[in-house]
């Protein structure tokens, strides 16, 4: 295409020469980064055998049926204090002094006071098998039975070896859902900037003076293009650094981020190949609204419904990730508006053939061809156009050589 690397070239600049595209992406980076080496200047995990801090936590037992032996081994890393009266234990709950307090009103019934609740709060599952087993060794002490032997023999303990063939789906579950949220971002934040590019060029005329030795086509490949390199570039080196340091540093973090930054090269190979894919394809879509509409703030209601679209895809995703072998994954798997999310969430976390990919991967590409042809076409039959936002299928037909 005439010019196309002008274009290219021109565009790309831009995006490198925009101070605050490059400082936030500067910035981002090395922040992931340097957090990745923060275990080897940082104590994050404590000396090896230091203990847990201890909680203060309080209890009223006053038929004492909780004995101290079974309250050390359900709450390990608490200190009880004992109190004679509910006021007692509600005043310290009230005043903090205590992070919780249990008042026991029978065998089988408590009261479980906390002044903050927090989200991952089990202080009240673990005292419920606390009471549940106090009561059991008050039934085994009346009937003279062990009871330490007893329980050893109804709940023995058991050893898996687990080995896994295959994938792991609760371990892949975490990455796949940071990734899908990272190429949504990417689609949604360069997408608009795309048609904003576009759009702008008509709002300030100069698309007048760039038609004349630029072909239409070559302008808009040279931004989508552009876009595309520019994403890659910022997501290589945020995520690419992330991914790189922590593996650097693994040892150091104990492996404790396996489950969201050690990814397999397989799953950041298909989220390259349909991550991109996915872009281009939706590139070319927001450089089309863009060529509809010649005032900046028409953009949204051009694009309007190409992001909800874009939404639509996102949530059905993120809420099919515990069923990836379902009937609507595998239909968005092979659908061009979607399988550049759904796809590579199969391959990460469930059961997919290699022509399943391959046929996914062909449709996808004939899509980015038949994308960027239409947004071509539309982009220049409305290159001169101006005022109210254009429609889109009457700019289609008139583009296809219809009316």
């Amino acid at each position: 295409m005439k010019n196309f690397s002008t274009v290219l070239g021109f565009e790309l600049r831009n995006y490198f020469k925009n101070k605050s595209f490059m400082i936030w992406t500067l910035l981002i980076g090395i922040l992931a980064i340097g957090a990745m080496f923060l275990p080897r200047f940082v104590n994050l995990f404590g000396a090896e055998g230091e203990s847990a801090e201890i909680r203060q936590m309080a209890l009223l037992d006053e038929n004492q049926l909780v004995p101290d032996g079974l309250l050390a081994a359900f709450f390990p890393n608490a200190q009880f204090q004992r109190v004679d009266s509910e006021e007692a234990l509600e005043a310290l709950v009230e005043n903090e002094e205590v992070e919780a307090g249990f008042a026991v009103l029978s065998a089988h019934a408590y009261r479980y006071l906390v002044f903050n609740k927090s989200l991952s709060d089990s202080d009240s599952a673990a005292f419920t098998s606390l009471l549940q087993s106090a009561s059991f060794a008050a039934y085994c002490a009346e009937r003279g039975l062990d009871f330490r032997e007893v329980s050893q023999n109804m709940a023995p303990e058991i050893t898996c070896q687990e080995t896994v063939l295959g994938k792991d789906s609760s371990q892949n579950f975490f990455y796949c859902y940071g990734l899908v949220i990272i190429v949504f971002m990417l689609i949604i934040l360069y997408g608009t900037m795309i048609a904003t590019s576009v759009t702008l060029e008509k709002s300030n005329r100069s698309i007048e003076v760039l038609v004349t030795s630029t072909r239409p086509t070559s302008l808009l490949f040279g931004k989508v293009i552009a876009g595309a390199l520019a994403s890659l570039f910022q997501a290589a080196f945020i995520l690419g650094g992330l991914l790189l340091s922590y593996a650097i540093n693994r040892s150091a973090w104990q492996g404790s981020l396996d489950f969201v930054l050690h990814v397999p090269g397989e799953v950041l190979a298909t989220f390259a190949l349909f991550g991109l894919g996915g872009f281009l394809f939706y590139a070319f879509l927001y450089g089309m609204m863009g060529a509809l509409v010649s005032k900046t703030e028409d953009i949204s209601k051009s694009s309007g419904n190409l992001q909800l679209l874009v939404m639509v895809v996102y949530f059905v995703v993120l809420f099919q990730l515990q069923n990836p072998d379902g009937i609507l994954m595998r239909v968005a798997s092979f659908l061009p508006f979607s399988s550049y999310s759904a796809m590579f969430v199969r391959i990460a976390m469930g059961t997919v053939a290699p022509w399943e990919v391959a046929v996914s991967f062909l449709i996808l590409a004939v899509s980015i061809v038949g994308a960027g042809y239409l947004g071509a076409k539309v982009y220049r039959s409305s290159t001169l156009r101006y005022g109210n936002p254009l429609k889109l299928r009457r700019v289609l037909r008139g583009a296809l050589g219809r009316e």
